[in-house]
């Protein structure tokens, strides 16, 4: 379903050098995962054996009965569609190696050597086994089948499920084989793995996994030894994790008593997309000569339902702790951007129109905070409040509070009378309230804006946001139109989170006026107000929620993700919001807006990115003006 896997880090209960014993626990776990339809899960290192079993390894006795346990396994789970992968020891050309067994509805599909041994310190691993490194991938003979044997193999189920392995130890090395296996396709990484627990070691294994499934645009799903390994030096943990492209999606309780199943559901097609659009991933190149065995998984368990958290709004922190930081850091981009543009173009003032609603304050706080940085009085910030035919009081006052607050050079200049001489001219009758109506009052703002910038040697400092970019909700030559955006990388939702966070550092007499601006409608107050001076003209009753545009906005940018899967995602993470019909027809106004708008994003001003999505023609997003948007519309 739409790229999705469920997979599964599992870590049984086990007894040391007793292989039917833990063969009977594996089963049981990957009857959970068969039944919770896992694609794949993955046992700890050794699991038939253990891996404590130290010179019980060079034992025959040993080693017969790991292979009769693991025939088992595989007899067990042979009506399973869920790929099971489970450590045991395999001998070949007399020697021995620490391996994953990869089984697949009763048949062992491959053996993956481990190619980094630890011999230091607390392991003494080349006292039992050998390097699988360097060995090619090659045809073995197991239990009387031809089985492939070697450390480059992936499992390939489709064009997003293809699954590479490594062992405990090649994860910590310098380049992982995990790095090559994603060089070579693989999405997925699974790790069996032995790793003993002392002091802070989890949370460096943790930043292990999650920087390797970035540096891999990969999903990592990591099963260490549980408590049940021998102590008689060490003790193992059981730590189950499972991370995707730098985020843990699943982690487990470490030293649980009883048998384990982690599970999480992954985003294969995400992936894919992630490394063809948004890194150097695809510069990368496997060494000369190294060689990789496909193996085909014809059928995989496919998920009815997935179960996994859909953040309503991506672009903000959900983390109280975070969010704050990031805030900061944001204002902190636009003020230096701002204040570069003030150094290169020697202007004296800055010159903003203030309307009282979220994007206008959001400029004036980046400009009162760049002229901090460049030690300006903030009487060279102009602000001009422009009322017009629909300007609410609320909205008025908030604008002349606030630019009272911070001692800016306050201006008032109302537009209704030139709009009406405008109107005049061009033969337009104001009784008539459309699409004409409202553009003369926001080129008449830009107009004023302008010529005041000029006289005043100062620049326009433009107000319009990242998603109002994306709809083309502005004027063309209108407020479409500044000499420098500094909102033209922050999207809606994140902007009241951004005002939000300085009210919370204010004094109570600026918190106050912020927090009413915050809790205005977004309105561009463009139609005739009500008869007791309130908006209006909300533009969310129009297009429809900024929080779902939004959302929409990124997973198609960012991800390139279908219609069809970003409907899905939305109506899970707006379930309680919007239903699926409403979230649809507001999907499709977003690509009719996204698509005809293109041509006044061709041409928009600088201005700073700030996240991870900008729609800057020179830097992000380069689209066609006229491409057609019939393959995203239903």
């Amino acid at each position: 379903m739409y790229g999705f896997y469920r997979v599964a880090a599992a870590v049984p209960e086990m007894r040391v050098a007793d292989p039917f014993y833990n063969a009977e626990k594996i089963i049981a776990l990957a009857a959970r995962a068969a039944k919770e339809s896992c694609a794949a899960v993955v046992f700890p290192e050794l699991a038939v054996t253990g891996y404590t079993c130290g010179d019980l390894f060079h034992q025959s006795i040993l080693l017969d009965n790991s292979y009769d346990a693991l025939m088992e396994i595989a007899a067990a789970t042979k009506t399973f569609n869920t790929l099971i992968v489970v450590g045991c020891p395999f001998l070949w050309k007399s020697a021995l190696y620490n391996c994953a067994f990869v089984l697949h509805r009763g048949e062992v599909k491959g053996i993956v050597p481990k190619s980094h041994l630890p011999n230091y310190r607390e392991f003494y691993e080349k006292r039992w086994f050998t390097s699988g490194q360097g060995i090619k991938p090659v045809v073995v003979e197991f239990q009387g089948e031809d089985v492939p044997f070697g450390t480059n193999i992936i499992f390939n189920h489709d064009r997003f499920f293809k699954l590479g392995i490594e062992i405990c130890e090649d994860l910590w090395h310098v380049i992982p084989p995990s790095s090559f296996h994603a060089m070579a396709g693989a999405t997925v990484i699974m790790n069996l793995s032995a790793s003993d627990e002392i002091v802070s070691k989890s949370d460096y294994r943790l930043e292990l996994l999650r920087q390797q499934s970035a540096r891999c645009v990969s999903a990592y799903i990591y099963s260490s030894s549980g408590v049940h390994e021998s102590s008689t030096d060490l003790v193992f943990g059981g730590h189950a994790v499972i991370t995707e492209n730098g985020a843990t999606l699943a982690e487990n309780q470490r030293f649980l008593r009883h048998g384990s199943l982690t599970t999480a559901d992954i985003d294969c097609e995400k992936l894919i997309a992630l490394r063809i659009s948004e890194s150097s991933f695809n510069d990368s190149r496997l060494p000369e000569k190294t060689e990789y065995f496909e193996v085909a998984i014809e059928k995989i368990p496919m998920l009815k339902n997935v179960k996994r958290y859909f953040a309503p709004h991506p672009f903000v922190p959900s983390d109280e702790t975070l969010r704050n930081k990031r805030c900061g850091e944001i204002i902190s981009i636009q003020a230096a951007a701002l204040a570069k543009r003030f150094e290169h173009t020697s202007s004296e003032k800055a010159v903003i129109g203030i309307s009282g609603g979220l994007d206008s304050t959001l400029a004036l706080l980046v400009a009162a905070e760049t002229f901090r940085l460049l030690g300006k009085n903030d009487k060279n910030i102009v602000t001009i409040t422009m009322p017009g035919f629909g300007t609410s009081d609320r909205t008025f006052n908030n604008a002349l509070k606030l630019c009272k607050y911070l001692g800016t050079d306050l201006r008032t200049i109302d537009i209704t009378k030139s709009c009406l001489a405008h109107f005049g001219d061009i033969g337009h009758d104001a009784a008539v309230h459309d699409i004409t109506y409202e553009n003369v009052q926001a080129r008449e703002r830009t107009r004023i804006l302008m010529d005041i910038a000029n006289r005043e040697k100062g620049l326009v400092i433009g107000t319009g946001d990242l998603s109002e970019a994306a709809l083309g909700w502005s004027t063309y030559n209108g407020d479409h139109m500044s000499m420098y955006a500094v909102n033209c990388g922050v999207p809606k939702t994140l902007i009241r989170y951004l005002i939000k966070w300085v009210a919370d550092n204010s004094d109570e007499k600026l918190a106050k006026i912020l927090l009413d601006i915050i809790d205005t409608p977004v309105s561009p107050e463009l139609l005739p107000k009500s008869g007791n001076g309130e908006i209006n003209q909300k533009t969310e009753d129009i297009i429809g929620p900024y929080e779902l545009h939004d959302f929409f906005l990124y997973h198609t940018v960012k991800y390139g993700a279908a219609p069809s899967k970003i409907k899905f995602m939305a109506s899970q993470a707006f379930e309680d919001k919007y239903d699926v019909e409403y979230i649809e027809k507001i999907l499709n106004i977003f690509f009719n807006r996204f698509f005809s708008n293109q041509f006044k994003r061709s041409c928009i001003p600088d201005g700073p990115k700030v996240g991870t999505i900008s729609l800057s023609p020179r830097g992000d997003w380069r689209m066609p003006s006229d491409a057609s948007a019939a393959g995203w519309q239903g």
